[in-house]
């Protein structure tokens, strides 16, 4: 990665609606300057990211924190949540016993799913009314 960031940088399908439906909802609720939204089909991954291959990007989505270091799907979440107005005590779920394995579980299980689940929470493809960069 090249020069400094200062916000984290949430990398995720920009192509399924459930993920675009995800980031707006991370967006409305974070201050300007915690998240850079990054579509795994932007040219810029591979120019900014060399390490995170499309392929992963689109299994699960990737927080990458300002000092480097990145998170991968359900691993991300607490990160993400920890940056959010009004909604850092759910970061705090993810340290219950047994939650780590709850959510590696569900989150790969939904990540496998979510283009048939978007059919079911966006029929119509009014999940897909645009693209987040």
């Amino acid at each position: 990665m090249r020069g400094r960031m200062r916000s984290a940088v949430l990398i995720y399908d920009g192509e399924c609606p459930v993920c675009v439906k995800s980031v707006e909802w991370v967006r409305s609720r974070s201050r300007p300057e915690a998240f850079e939204f990054l579509s795994c089909h932007s040219e810029d991954l591979t120019r900014r990211f060399p390490r995170i291959g499309k392929a992963a990007c689109l299994q699960a989505m990737h927080l990458v924190l300002p000092d480097g270091t990145v998170y991968v799907g359900e691993r991300a979440a607490p990160e993400i949540f920890r940056r959010l107005r009004r909604h850092r005590w759910a970061a705090a779920l993810f340290d219950l016993p047994g939650a780590g394995i709850l959510s590696r579980f569900f989150y790969r299980w939904f990540a496998r799913h979510r283009h048939r689940a978007a059919g079911f929470f966006f029929p119509a493809g009014k999940g897909r009314d645009r693209e987040t960069h």
